[in-house]
């Protein structure tokens, strides 16, 4: 305990007896009451003094503006007021008669001034001469922004040293624990936990009223359209422009990304994707925001730098991305259940090392829960051995959507953006260069990139003088489209993710598996008022049509059985969607599996310019953008206004949006409140322009808004604005605009016809084209959502009837088969409905065929009827409409039917 407890304080003198280069700058140029002075602990910077947040304080020279000598005084007055309060925690001034409360609100170019008895408000003016913002610490000379907080050497320091100590009490556990009992182990850790926590608890205490430093404040870009221009519209650009800086081929997370990093810097900029954005992995994600619990497990069981990197850069990005889309991302607590008390200090450390690791862009900190409080906040939760459980934070989005913001971030800063337009072929010129000996010789580079536009069937070409490769999985396949003799840099491994109705997880709190029977971690999260569940981590081909297969769901399902409670019976049935998504990991030669592949990200510059960025994660879109961009301004020697400035630029729609922005919906449109919920988290402030597309409902209540399926928000005016959006095919509506085939496959086929209906109106399409796409969606539904396993699932059950069961729903079949022929034609359910005295409509009726005739030879067989009975029985299909139609009672021997809210 003496030497846990002396490298933690060595730890903690470390971090302090390396002065911040802010602080050394503040104090060279006698500025530290013009600025909050910094110190660093832990690897956070901190601010001194009170709880609430202190802006920090930038001040210019009066010479050097024209003031009067009210401001000029007023002026004095903030900066010795600041001064005093943020040293001493006392305005010390003859000048003001009351001391400043500890909290300064700045709204709308006013300071509202707290007097202590907080019974009267003055409004200044911000004299123009002193700059507020809630920053890291930043200076201005010459007009250039110099950032000040490089702490990359004390993070290392820092974390090195908590490592050690980390590293130590295990191994002073296992050590022991091969000598004397149980009873001493018991001990032994508690007294190791015990001096960790007394050290973190004091320094808690010395720390808990210094406030972190924040990150930029959000910012709009200098070029921002009120509006982008059509798809057409934007392919004439395309095809008529004389060159381009940049060309990104791919319109995913990273490849959008790479466009907003380069519009910003004022680049001229144009993007081009195969499919839809985000129609590929970034569209099929675990949905979160986060460094990687297990990365950072690797990294300090591994001593692996280059992981440790990779998780810090991530949870630095974390932050960043909740700041630039609140309305499309946030915070979520994740809880990590214990079964084992010796665990519990295990992950306990584990997870502070995440907290610590995050620096300043703590979400909030983790912490230990009682196995009451556990069960209260996740009552699904098995029982039995529990001991405790941690809960510590990370972020989620949705993902398809924060692709498109990203995207049409991009197009609303100038750039020229396309989906469902395939590169077919890139344009080489031989140019002379000088070698490195002087001499000229001849060198091919690219100029160009020839395209295929998939919607309207036209060929044409983009001239460029960089062209970016961004297409994830198919990484190596643009690569060879430069030069066929490349090696492959790329190792696609597929995830496979399902969805379960939403009373398999509370709203407000996620869980996390962290030791599966193979390995792996699986995430067990509420998202969009369901659960999903996932993922897998197993080698696979790239392909255009990733399936989930029946083993991948089996295991999901196994591993959420084992952390539920018996209670809940976990029955492939209940699945209402599952997919499969393809990681572009970067391939390690010297690691075998796919699981000791970290996800961090590659740059290469081919010889002929091709700028292939490949590997990373949703989170790091941010960094992979910002450097790939380095390299095509130093690999093309382009010029740009400005450097990068990505760090808090707003996406679209989260510049005016707010968490109540939804009122104003159901207020000024007549909108349903769970309508205009969804539509502002989904669209932010641009959701008044989906709402002004909206139709009237003919009810009294809501007004507008007619939903394309009645258990879900999503309304017929969000197909009108995807068409806006781009949006071309019935799955662009169903995976991406909407997520209703991530949800409910079911629920997504049902509401087909009418998305199909409403883009042929809108898209002038004619029958066949109806047909094509119709076909089109019902196959990805069947082969990419899970909609075949629906199928699978009653195909293959075998009829595991008692011989008592089997008598008892033959006794039901015999009396819709009045002639005894051996099957149940149309007519002859019909005729039994309306003996029952049970009124159907026609497509009540077509959807009881659908149950029960597989075969679709409009013929109900004996033995597709006992495979529903037994189907039901054994949880593979739930809440069948033919049951309840037919009024077949539950037989009453004790049968173990597991019902759920319907599913695939």
């Amino acid at each position: 305990m003496i030497l846990i407890t002396f490298l933690y304080q060595y730890s903690y003198r470390t971090s302090q007896e390396h002065p911040t280069l802010c602080n050394d700058y503040l104090r060279k140029h006698n500025l530290v009451g013009h600025f909050a002075e910094l110190e660093y602990t832990w690897g956070t910077p901190l601010l001194f003094q009170t709880k609430k947040l202190i802006p920090l304080i930038q001040y210019t020279p009066y010479e050097k503006m024209n003031y009067t000598n009210e401001q000029i005084e007023f002026s004095q007055q903030i900066i010795e007021q600041w001064s005093n309060f943020i040293k001493y925690g006392k305005p010390y001034s003859k000048k003001f008669q009351y001391q400043w409360k500890p909290f300064m609100n700045i709204s709308n170019g006013t300071i509202m001034h707290l007097k202590l008895n907080q019974s009267e408000i003055k409004q200044f003016e911000i004299p123009s001469n002193i700059l507020f913002w809630m920053n890291e610490c930043l200076t201005v000379e010459n007009n250039t922004i110099i950032d000040l907080n490089n702490q990359q050497l004390i993070d290392d320091i820092s974390l090195t040293v908590f490592i050690c100590t980390t590293l130590l009490v295990i191994s002073f556990t296992i050590n022991m624990s091969r000598t004397f009992g149980r009873r001493f182990i018991k001990h032994g850790l508690l007294l190791s936990t015990s001096a960790l926590g007394t050290g973190y608890f004091g320094q808690y205490l010395l720390e808990k009223n210094k406030l972190k430093a924040a990150e930029p404040a959000v910012h709009k870009p200098e070029v921002w359209l009120d509006d982008f221009p059509t798809r057409e519209v934007q392919i004439d650009k395309m095809s008529n422009e004389s060159e381009y800086d940049i060309v990104v081929i791919g319109g995913g997370a990273t490849g959008c990304g790479v466009a907003v990093d380069a519009a910003s810097r004022g680049l001229k900029v144009a993007l081009v994707e195969k499919y839809d954005f985000s129609s590929g992995t970034s569209s099929r994600s675990t949905k979160l925001i986060h460094g990687g619990v297990r990365y950072l497990q690797k990294a300090i069981m591994q001593f692996d730098r280059e992981q440790y990197h990779m998780v810090k850069e991530a949870l630095y990005e974390r932050g960043n991305l909740l700041k630039i889309a609140p309305h499309l991302s946030y915070p979520l607590p994740i809880m990590l259940p214990i079964y084992k008390w010796y665990l519990l200090p295990y992950y306990y450390v584990g997870l502070k090392a995440y907290d610590f690791v995050s620096g300043r862009q703590l979400l909030r900190w983790s912490y230990i829960i009682s196995k009451k409080k556990a069960l209260e906040l996740f009552p699904m939760l098995k029982k039995e051995k529990l001991v405790g459980g941690i809960v510590y934070y990370d972020g989620q989005h949705n993902d398809a959507r924060m692709n498109i913001a990203l995207a049409f971030t991009a197009a609303r800063m100038g750039a020229n953006i396309a989906n469902h337009c395939v590169v077919t072929e890139l344009i080489h010129e031989n140019i002379r260069v000088d070698n490195d000996h002087g001499q000229p010789e001849t060198k091919k580079v690219i100029r160009g990139v020839k395209c295929f536009d998939r919607y309207q069937n036209k060929e044409f070409t983009i001239r460029t003088k960089c062209v970016v490769n961004a297409t994830g999985p198919y990484t190596d396949e643009i690569r060879h489209l430069d030069d066929k003799s490349m090696p492959k840099i790329c190792q696609p491994s597929a995830g496979v993710h399902i969805v379960l109705p939403d009373y398999y997880s509370p709203n407000n709190m996620g869980l996390l598996d962290p030791n599966t029977s193979d390995g792996r971690v699986i995430f067990f999260l509420p998202w969009q008022k369901h659960t999903m569940a996932g993922t897998t981590d197993t080698q696979c081909d790239v392909t255009d049509y990733p399936s989930p297969s029946t083993e991948d769901v089996d295991f999901i399902l196994g591993e959420v059985k084992n952390y539920l409670s018996s209670d809940v019976q976990v029955r492939r049935g209940d699945i209402l969607a599952a997919w499969s998504g393809i990681r572009p990991l970067v391939l390690n030669p010297n690691k075998k599996d796919t699981q000791s592949i970290a996800r961090n990200h590659i740059i290469h510059v081919s010889d002929s310019g091709l700028v292939t960025v490949g590997g990373g994660k949703w989170t790091t879109y941010r960094q992979m953008a910002e450097e790939t961009v380095d390299r095509c301004v130093e690999s093309a020697s382009l010029k740009t206004k400005n450097g990068c400035v990505t760090k808090g630029l707003i996406l679209n729609g989260g510049e005016k949006w707010t968490p109540t922005s939804f009122i104003r919906l159901v207020q000024d449109y007549g909108v349903d409140t769970e309508v205009a919920i969804h539509l502002s988290n989904t669209y932010g402030d641009q959701a008044h322009k989906v709402a002004d597309l909206s139709s009237l409902t003919g009810k009294r209540w809501p007004v507008i808004g007619k939903r394309l399926h009645e258990e879900f928000p999503y309304i017929e005016a969000e197909i009108s604005y995807a068409i806006k959006e781009y949006a071309r095919t019935a799955v662009d509506i169903l995976a991406r605009r909407t997520r209703l085939s991530f949800l409910n496959v079911i629920a997504a086929e049902e509401a087909l016809p009418n998305i199909i209906q409403i883009m042929a109106k809108e898209l002038h399409w004619d029958e066949q084209k109806q047909k094509e796409e119709t076909d089109r969606a019902k196959t990805f539904l069947l082969r990419e959502m899970g909609l075949n396993l629906k199928r699978d699932m009653r195909q293959n059950v075998p009829i595991d009837l008692t011989r008592e069961e089997m008598s008892y729903y033959m006794k039901y079949f015999r009396q819709i088969d009045v002639d005894n022929k051996g099957f149940c034609s149309h007519r002859d359910l019909k005729r039994y409905l309306q003996k029952s005295n049970n009124e159907i409509t026609d497509e009540e009726f077509r959807i009881l065929m659908q149950e029960v005739d597989q075969n679709q030879n409009g013929i109900i067989e004996t033995e597709e009827f006992l495979q529903l009975m037994s189907a039901i029985k054994s949880g593979n299909v739930t809440s069948s409409h033919f049951p309840k139609a037919a009024k077949i009672d539950k037989i009453k021997t004790k049968l173990s039917p597991e019902r759920s809210g319907g599913g695939i």
